[in-house]
């Protein structure tokens, strides 16, 4: 079993040389905690599979550390794209381009002739790049399926003895991970929602995007992660309550002859008596605090002390971020919402 070591920010270097031999570090990012290894590295890069449980047909993401970086791996960036990485690189907006072929290890792209390339706001990470001066995959530092890290003791619970490292920046910023777009199709398509809203895409095109929906088959490599396979879920069933549901939610959870976790900004549930058997995780006021504790809270009530059967969680109108909220949410519920326990 390895030795995991934390890394401080001021120790990149050494963190760095240990990527450069092909071996594992997590890193921070505004959004969640990545998993890194050299993308170029065809046997570190399978490793990440193997240390996260992931399955082998589910892409990953390249984490750059300049556009000039990334130039060296795009067979070609559009003008509509060029205007998206000046407004949102660096930052939480990932985008999908075809790349020159054997550019990267073919681990990394699932067998397509695309990728999906970040840069991260956050300063440690794109020093940490740019020290091993090779682009790193960058998938959520958790076993596969699981909620995504935030921390790095949500990495290390999840990863020790399975990495050589994990840089510690603190707890990341944004907390859910970022927007994917496909640029390497004709009209720009949203595989994943995330911070950076779409709205916001819009605006800066001057077009409209869409968003694709469509079921990823069984034998279908998907373009991105977080399409195909469970994602974001906790050990308990996840419910997702509307807003005018949390008094008859509360009164479903005292009839449990258990505990029961509660994920909500608390001042919602007005004067409503908490049941003896609730715990609630307060999110505090609005979705963009809902948004950045989510995982938090997930992995609050999965952890060893906290861990319960059932976890209702808020919901929230699926605009703008709450789109993104409501496709983790989703995701981890496997769809289940408190109106289908009544029925």
């Amino acid at each position: 079993m390895l030795m995991t070591k934390i890394y401080q920010p001021d120790e990149v270097d050494q963190a760095a040389q240990e990527l450069r031999l092909g071996e594992l570090i997590a890193f921070p990012t505004e959004t969640v905690y990545g998993l890194g290894a050299d993308a170029t590295n065809e046997q570190a890069v399978k490793r990440v599979y193997l240390a996260k449980g992931r399955p082998s047909d589910n892409p990953l993401i390249v984490t750059i550390s300049s556009v000039a970086m990334a130039e060296q791996y795009i067979a070609e960036i559009p003008p509509a794209a060029r205007k998206l990485m000046a407004k949102f690189w660096p930052g939480s907006l990932t985008i999908v381009f075809k790349i020159k072929p054997g550019s990267l290890s073919k681990t990394v792209t699932g067998g397509l002739k695309t990728a999906a390339f970040r840069m991260p706001q956050e300063p440690t990470t794109l020093r940490l790049i740019e020290a091993a001066g090779v682009p790193l995959v960058g998938p959520s530092a958790n076993t596969s399926g699981k909620p995504s890290p935030t921390t790095a003791q949500h990495v290390f619970n999840d990863l020790e003895g399975r990495i050589a490292g994990i840089v510690d920046d603190g707890p990341t910023k944004v907390g859910v991970e970022s927007t994917i777009l496909d640029m390497s199709v004709p009209v720009p398509t949203i595989l994943r929602p995330g911070v950076v809203t779409v709205e916001e895409i819009e605006a800066v095109l001057g077009m409209e995007v869409v968003a694709d929906r469509h079921h990823v088959g069984q034998k279908e490599v998907p373009k991105a992660p977080g399409m195909k396979y469970k994602h974001y879920a906790p050990a308990g069933q996840v419910v997702i309550v509307a807003p005018d549901q949390w008094e008859a939610a509360l009164k479903w959870a005292q009839a449990k002859a258990e505990k029961v976790g509660v994920m909500v900004d608390q001042s919602l549930l007005g004067q409503q008596t908490i049941p003896a058997n609730v715990e609630v995780f307060d999110y505090g006021s609005g979705i963009t605090n809902a948004t950045h504790k989510l995982f938090a809270g997930l992995r609050y009530f999965d952890g060893q002390a906290k861990k319960v059967n059932w976890i209702l969680v808020a919901g929230y109108p699926e605009e703008g971020l709450g789109a993104a909220y409501m496709n983790r949410l989703r995701k981890s519920a496997g769809n289940v919402f408190f109106s289908d326990l009544e029925d």
